[in-house]
C-alpha cells in the first residue's frame, strides 16, 4: 500500500485529496494544526501539527516514518492568504505567510527528501494562479506562491536523478471557506476565504482533477478552467492576463 503524506489535511482540499487517494487503496497521513474529527484508520493517519514549528514538524515526521518508512508522495497543500493591498498590510503578516506557505514546504521536503528517494516518489506543491501571475490584493500571497512554483520547479531538476519526480498544482478558486472571517492576528485569512473569486471549483473537483495531472505525467498542472485560461493567456500576454484579471477581480 503506497503512502502519501498531506498537510492542511483537516482543510477542503486536502480532505477530498486524501478521499481520492484512499479510494485508490493508498495510505495517507493526514498533518494539520487541528485534526479534531479525522479518525485514526487502516487508510489514515491524522497527526495534529504546527508546520512552522520545528520541534513539532520533527516530531510528526519521526512518528509517520515510524508507522510508514515509505513515502511515496508528499503534497504541500497547507497554506493561508492575505486579503488585503500591501499598503494596508504589515510586516509581520508577509513573514507569518512565508512562514506557512513557503518555509514550512521547505522544511517538510528537507525532512522526506531521503524517504521520497528510496520510494522514488513524488513530491507535489499545491500552488495557485497566484503562483504563476498576479492578483490584485494578495501581494504576499503571490509572492509565497511564486517562490513555492520557483523551489520546486528547481528542485525538480536536483531529485529527477534518484528517480524522483516534482510536480506542481495550480487551482483558481476553490470553494472551501467562501466568507470565512479572517484568522486571529497577523492579518492573515484561510484559503477559499475571498469573496470576489471568480468560477469556483469544489474541493473534489479540484482534487480529481490536480491526481488526474499527477497520473499523467504532468509537472505543471493548472486546475479547473480558469487557471488553464488563465496560464495560457498569461504566458502568450502578461499585459493582457493583467488587464483581464484587474476588470474581473478588482471591480468584484
Amino acid at each position: 500500500m503506497k503512502t502519501a503524506v498531506i498537510t492542511g489535511g483537516a482543510g477542503g482540499l486536502g480532505r477530498a485529496l486524501a478521499q481520492e487517494l484512499q479510494q485508490r487503496g493508498w495510505f495517507t497521513v493526514l498533518l494539520d494544526l487541528d485534526v479534531t474529527g479525522l479518525a485514526v484508520s487502516d487508510r489514515q493517519l491524522p497527526l495534529a501539527c504546527d508546520l512552522t514549528d520545528a520541534e513539532q514538524l520533527n516530531a510528526a515526521v519521526a512518528h509517520l516514518l515510524g508507522v510508514r518508512p515509505s513515502v511515496d508522495l508528499v503534497i504541500y497543500n497547507a497554506g493561508v492568504t492575505s486579503l488585503e493591498a500591501f499598503a494596508e498590510s504589515s510586516e509581520p503578516t508577509l513573514r507569518k505567510l512565508f512562514e506557512v506557505n513557503f518555509f514550512s514546504a521547505t522544511a517538510l521536503a528537507r525532512a522526506l527528501l531521503h524517504p521520497v528517494r528510496a520510494a522514488r516518489g513524488t513530491h507535489l506543491a499545491i500552488s495557485s494562479v497566484a503562483g504563476f501571475s498576479p492578483l490584485y490584493h494578495r501581494t504576499a500571497y503571490a509572492a509565497s506562491k511564486h517562490a513555492v512554483q520557483g523551489f520546486f520547479a528547481s528542485l525538480r531538476s536536483e531529485e529527477a536523478p534518484h528517480g524522483v519526480r516534482c510536480a506542481i498544482a495550480a487551482p483558481s478558486f476553490v470553494a472551501t471557506n467562501i466568507g470565512a472571517a479572517p484568522m486571529a492576528g497577523h492579518g492573515l485569512a484561510r484559503p477559499g476565504s475571498a469573496t470576489d473569486g471568480v468560477d469556483h471549483m469544489s474541493p473534489q473537483d479540484a482534487a480529481a482533477s490536480i491526481l488526474r495531472g499527477l497520473d499523467r505525467g504532468a509537472t505543471m498542472i493548472p486546475v479547473g478552467r480558469v487557471a488553464r485560461l488563465a496560464w495560457w493567456i498569461n504566458r502568450l500576454s502578461p499585459s493582457l492576463f493583467q488587464h483581464l484579471m484587474e476588470r474581473k477581480i478588482r471591480k468584484a
